[in-house]
This record gives structure tokens, C-alpha cells and sequence, in this order.
């Protein structure tokens, strides 16, 4: 569950990914291997040179092999995983074998095409494992050891926490995906949201669907839904990172895509704002009313027109203003979902992908599409 926000004037603590925690459990197990003493703290280097130190909160050491344990950090990001504990179990394998990695309780298995990991491997991402590979061939170096060993990442609860996260459609069964590409984690940079979104993306790519939805949130896909009848694995829960979907597709093109939300989130897309949450981007009312008065400028009372520019001006949010339109049957979202498309195509630069917006009321009703 997500945690709240630290106030504005509380400086935000970073954390760690859970690909730095499974680097430092490994390191601190493969060195009780090699020594018999477990280091704690344990420091490892992360990619940009950073040298985190980890407290162990668990240690084994028997004839088969080491264990060590980290609770994961993720500073004041609110982050699924923030308290969970990432065990890493090194033991030994015959002269030739390399570094061999296995997923223990709790996390996922890659069952689909288009994730950085292919079908039939733990779901442990590129950057953890050569994280982990590197403390293999330095300390095994260093003791002049057989860099030949199997690693066995766990995360106890760790298939609870996943079905929070988007690993289902995206083919992860069993548990959680280790993560992370800088082992840092930057708080409410939803970095994990959109690694998923651009891995989503991949998988669908890879599996030739013509089309994909990416919804707002639940209403607006179940809407987009009873459109196309997709399969789940072409659902893209985008949230609020428009901007982090549409920057990805740019590069990595699908033939269609359907972008469903509600009409407060699509107005701050319409206004350019890639990030729709509510406390980075506001709908700017000024702007609405300049819509509405381009769509009522042949009504001939400028009294009337004086007021319903006031009303939108003196609302206090884009669901009044909504309601307001209708009531006089002017087609603001129509005019909405054309200029969010405008501002979609122009964010895309000429990728090859056929847009269509939908604008969905709350109650699951699509009050505007434009294509």
C-alpha cells in the first residue's frame, strides 16, 4: 500500500532498489562463503560509482551454502516493495557452470516474450545481474575461487506484493521482479510504474498485437474494453505517465493504441501536462473557458455567454464544468479529446501509430472519441 507524502518542506529520503539489495545480500553471503564471516554492513558499487552500505537482517552459513538477508529501503518513495526482505543464497557449482540464477520464494518467473529476460528465467533484470556477476568475479578473484555458483533470490511475501504490481499481464508469475538500473530509488519518480508501462509495451510488440489500450484507471479501460475485447497482456495501465508511455512509444512504435481517461486527467493532457496527477499538474479553468468560448462564439446573448464563462472561472473542479457543458449541450469533451490528440501526435513526432482518445464519464460512459 502507498504511502502518504512527506510535507513539501521535508527533504525527500532516497532508497535502494531491490536489484542494490540483492547485489549486497549476495556479496554478503558469497563472502561467508569464502570466509565464514558475514560482513554487516555490507557495501557494494553501483553502476554510477555510488558505495551504499547494508545492514543484514538475516545470515546463514551451513555445508550447502550462505544466505543473507536485506530489508529494502525505498526511502519516502511509495513503493510496493518498501519493507520487504531480499535474501540472497549463494552456493557453489561444478568447475564451468558460470554464475547461474534461480528465483527462490517469492519471486516471478518470465513466461512471455518481449521482457529484457527471455521465457523460462527468473525475472532478476539485466542491470541486478551483472551487478551480482561483478561481486562473483571480484571476490572470487580476490580468493582465487571458481567463479562457478548459483544465486537464489527470495523475497518472502513476495508474490502478495506482486499482485500489486503489474507482473501479471506482463507474464511474471509467482512473485516480484528484481529491479533497477542505477540501484537508486529517486522518491515519487514512480520510476518502477513506468519501467513496467515501457516493458508492457514490449511484451505487446513482441507478441504482434495490432492494438493496445492504455487507460487511466480501471473505468476508463473496462470502457476501452467493451470497444475491442482485448487480451489483458495489450492493457497498459498508463495512470498518470502519459508522458513516460508516448516518449517510449516514439521510439518503440505499436501499430494502434487507445488512450481511455476520464475528462479532468485528459483536459491536463489537452493542456500539454504529460504527468496527470493531481498534485503535479492542475486543470487550468482559464483554458477551459477559452475552449467554451470558441465552441459558443455564434451564440448571440453575450450575457449569456458572460455567464457560463463566469461559471466555468468560478468552478472548483473539471467535473462542474463537465456537468455545466452537458447541461447546455455543448460538446466540450469533444473538443478536449481532439486537442489531447493533437497534443499526443505532436509528442509522438511522426511515429507510426494510430491514435485514438476516449474520454470516459465516471460512470463508465465514453462521452467523446476522436481518431
Amino acid at each position: 500500500m502507498a504511502r502518504d507524502k512527506p510535507s513539501s518542506d521535508t527533504p525527500l529520503k532516497r532508497g535502494w532498489t531491490t536489484g542494490a539489495c540483492a547485489t549486497a545480500a549476495t556479496k554478503a553471503a558469497l563472502t561467508a562463503l569464502i570466509t565464514a564471516e558475514f560482513p554487516d554492513p555490507v557495501t557494494i558499487t553501483l553502476p554510477k560509482g555510488e558505495t551504499p552500505a547494508f545492514p543484514l537482517c538475516y545470515e546463514s552459513l551451513n555445508e550447502a551454502g550462505a544466505s543473507a538477508g536485506i530489508v529494502k529501503d525505498a526511502g519516502d518513495d511509495p513503493d510496493v516493495t518498501h519493507g520487504a526482505t531480499i535474501i540472497s543464497t549463494v552456493r557453489p557449482l561444478p568447475e564451468g557452470s558460470g554464475v547461474v540464477f534461480c528465483a527462490g520464494e517469492g519471486v516471478g518467473m518470465v513466461t512471455k516474450a518481449g521482457l529484457p529476460i527471455p521465457p523460462g528465467e527468473p525475472a532478476i533484470n539485466p542491470v541486478p545481474r551483472q551487478m551480482m556477476r561483478d561481486v562473483v568475479a571480484e571476490l572470487c578473484g580476490d580468493h582465487l575461487m571458481s567463479p562457478d555458483l548459483e544465486i537464489t533470490i527470495s523475497v518472502p511475501d513476495g508474490a502478495a506484493m506482486a499482485e500489486k504490481t503489474w507482473n501479471g499481464r506482463l507474464g511474471i508469475v509467482g512473485g516480484l521482479s528484481i529491479l533497477g538500473t542505477t540501484g537508486i530509488v529517486h522518491p515519487f519518480s514512480c520510476a518502477a510504474w513506468i519501467h513496467s508501462i515501457h516493458r508492457g509495451i514490449d511484451v505487446a510488440r513482441e507478441a504482434g498485437y495490432e492494438r493496445v489500450i492504455a487507460a487511466t484507471g480501471s473505468t476508463s479501460e473496462d470502457a476501452a474494453q467493451r470497444i475491442y475485447e482485448l487480451p489483458e497482456t495489450a492493457l497498459l495501465d498508463m495512470g498518470d505517465f502519459a508522458g513516460g508511455l508516448l516518449k517510449y512509444l516514439r521510439v518503440h512504435p505499436v501499430p494502434a493504441i487507445t488512450l481511455a481517461g476520464g475528462f479532468a486527467k485528459f483536459t491536463k493532457l489537452a493542456q500539454g501536462a504529460l504527468d496527470l496527477h493531481s498534485g503535479r499538474s492542475q486543470v487550468d479553468f482559464m483554458w477551459l473557458a477559452g475552449r467554451v468560448d470558441r465552441l459558443i462564439e455564434d451564440m448571440p446573448s453575450l450575457a449569456m455567454k458572460k455567464i457560463i464563462r463566469d461559471q466555468i472561472l468560478g468552478a472548483n473542479t473539471a467535473a462542474e464544468v463537465l456537468t455545466m457543458a452537458q447541461s447546455m449541450e455543448i460538446d466540450l469533451p469533444k473538443d478536449v479529446a481532439r486537442e489531447a490528440l493533437t497534443i499526443v501526435k505532436g509528442i509522438l513526432r511522426g511515429a507510426a501509430v494510430d491514435v485514438e482518445v476516449l474520454i470516459v464519464d465516471r460512470q463508465g460512459e465514453v462521452i467523446a472519441r476522436e481518431r
